[in-house]
């Protein structure tokens, strides 16, 4: 915009953009109006004049030009002149009420529905909707969008889930390639323990620690971390149980790689009289009853619910785990008959790994309870040490509700301290059973976990609480667990999906565990074990 006065003063002349436009002629008479006056009216139409502009220009694009009310007239003037009212706060209210309003309402079927924000923007444009369908639009593309994410959620959990229950292939090599060589190998058949040390098996002045498992290469690390961290290795007895499959596989491992100056004893589910469908009530539900064949080998997918929050499906997904109708899970339970001449063990899961000399466990007085364990309701991290009862239990089934405290204390399996003496002398595995066919009964609602629910009800009132740095949780679980804490514990457990030979396994914690595989073995390499 363009000021120009002539020489003479009499005449102001006011153009745009270089468009001349004679807005104003004024006509001076000398006699009349002062010099002063004159610049002071200048300077106030320069002000005025440009913001009178703008402002012509932004209400005609709002369309109110033609607005001829004297509020319209106040909005053109300027702020608050003249009574203007800013509508800022009304559009504000307004707009909430619209939101409320399509919030309570139903998406209409079939309704088409942009691919993106833009999308959204230009149907705006060409099929000038108004505010309410807009808003309503907007909630059915958030809400299309929300669905979206926790389905890939769900799915992201669904394929964490089948990678936790598979064998990964490196694995898979190593116990098939070990079974051959037990057919091949004479080495690999020999006698474990040798002869000469087969009475010191059942001496409980040594240290006897008891495994469950068909892992081979878990097994491997469990034994070799423990022998490394002993301040007595020598004063070791490992006994190994596995299944009948895995069997020929497990004895050619340890038979081939000895723990010397430790003593290993490798057997098999089948090499135990007392293991029969007699005695043991859970061999013939496990293996005929078709609801637990459907619970954990059926169709997870259909449990999948949207409503539910990821941590609440994954909940549902774990307890599903295959693991939990293995005899090989249930099998301590057993450890009084199965070792009938030992008086106190140690029993280990195959997810451990042993970092200091556990010996002084064994000397620990229990107090005539039968199982020393790690209580998990009293520490930090909801995941593992805040477990209650009423975090495994479904109280709103009566028998539940009657029998059990729901904030009662839980504790750990996995690192068990038993007095198979005092065991003995209770009826822990009965009750045991009995809770075992109660759930059965009562279509697997009692509890969502497989081995500990009944556990828990079992021991109840056997149980001591040791001290929890002996045994460190949750490295399966949490992502954010504490490298020094790691450091410091006697025992660290990978309980949870995230377990360290697996390819889902937590980068920062699985070289607490790799440490101990033994990359110079020729099966080992051959079958490129944790190769990446």
């Amino acid at each position: 915009m363009q000021l120009q006065v002539s020489l003479s003063m009499r005449i102001i002349t006011i153009s745009n953009n270089n468009v001349f436009i004679d807005l104003m002629k004024i006509t001076v008479a000398a006699t009349h109006i002062s010099y002063r006056t004159l610049f002071h009216t200048i300077l106030i139409l320069t002000f005025l004049l440009p913001f009178s502009f703008i402002l012509t220009a932004f209400f005609t694009l709002e369309g109110v030009d033609k607005c001829s009310s004297f509020d319209c007239l106040g909005r053109r003037l300027g702020p608050r002149i003249l009574g203007r009212v800013d509508d800022s706060g009304r559009l504000v209210k307004d707009l909430y009420m619209i939101l409320n309003q399509v919030n309570s309402e139903e998406i209409p079927e079939g309704l088409k529905l942009p691919d993106s924000f833009s999308h959204l923007v230009s149907d705006m444009k060409n099929n000038q909707y108004d505010a309410k369908t807009f808003a309503l639009m907007l909630r059915a593309t958030i809400m299309k969008l929300e669905t979206e994410i926790m389905e890939s959620r769900f799915s992201e959990l669904m394929n964490k889930h089948f990678a936790a229950s598979s064998i990964p292939r490196g694995i898979h090599c190593l116990s098939l390639r070990l079974t051959n060589e037990y057919s091949s190998n004479a080495h690999a058949r020999r006698q474990l323990p040798f002869p000469e040390l087969l009475p010191l098996v059942s001496n409980n002045s040594y240290h006897h620690f008891i495994l469950s498992t068909d892992n081979i290469l878990a097994a491997s690390v469990v034994v070799t971390s423990a022998v490394e961290s002993s301040l007595e290795p020598s004063k070791i007895v490992f006994h190994i149980i596995t299944d009948k499959k895995t069997y020929a596989a497990m004895h050619s491992w340890f038979a081939l790689n000895l723990v010397s100056p430790a003593i290993v004893e490798v057997k098999g589910v089948h090499q135990f009289d007392w293991l029969t469908r007699e005695n043991v009530p859970l061999l013939d539900v496990v293996d005929n009853h078709n609801d637990i064949k459907d619970y954990y080998h059926g169709s997870h997918i259909t449990e999948t619910n949207l409503s539910d929050t990821t941590r609440k499906f994954a909940s549902k997904l774990e307890v599903r785990s295959p693991k939990y109708i293995s005899l090989l899970n249930h099998l301590r339970i057993y450890l009084p008959k199965l070792f009938p001449d030992l008086e106190k063990v140690i029993f280990l899961d195959d997810d451990v790994v042993i970092q200091c000399d556990l010996s002084p466990l064994l000397e620990i007085d229990l107090h005539g309870k039968v199982n020393g364990a790690v209580e998990t309701c009293k520490g930090e991290g909801e995941w593992v040490m805040s477990k209650r009862f009423k975090n495994y239990f479904n109280f709103s089934h009566p028998i539940i509700a009657k029998h059990l405290d729901p904030d009662e204390c839980a504790w750990a399996y996995g690192m068990n301290i038993f007095d198979l003496r005092a065991w003995r002398k209770t009826n822990i595995i009965e009750t045991y059973h009995h809770w075992f066919k109660e759930n059965l009964d009562s279509n697997l609602t009692l509890w969502k976990f497989g081995t500990l629910p009944p556990a828990l009800i079992a021991f109840k009132g056997h149980v001591h609480p040791i001290d929890p740095s002996w045994h460190m949780l949750g490295l399966g679980y949490q992502s954010k667990t504490d490298i020094e804490n790691v450091k410091k514990a006697a025992v660290i457990h990978y309980n949870g999906q995230l377990k360290p030979w697996l390819p889902i396994g937590l980068e920062h914690l699985r070289p607490f565990w790799t440490k101990y595989v033994n990359y110079s073995n020729d099966f080992v390499r051959n079958c490129h074990i944790m190769d990446s």
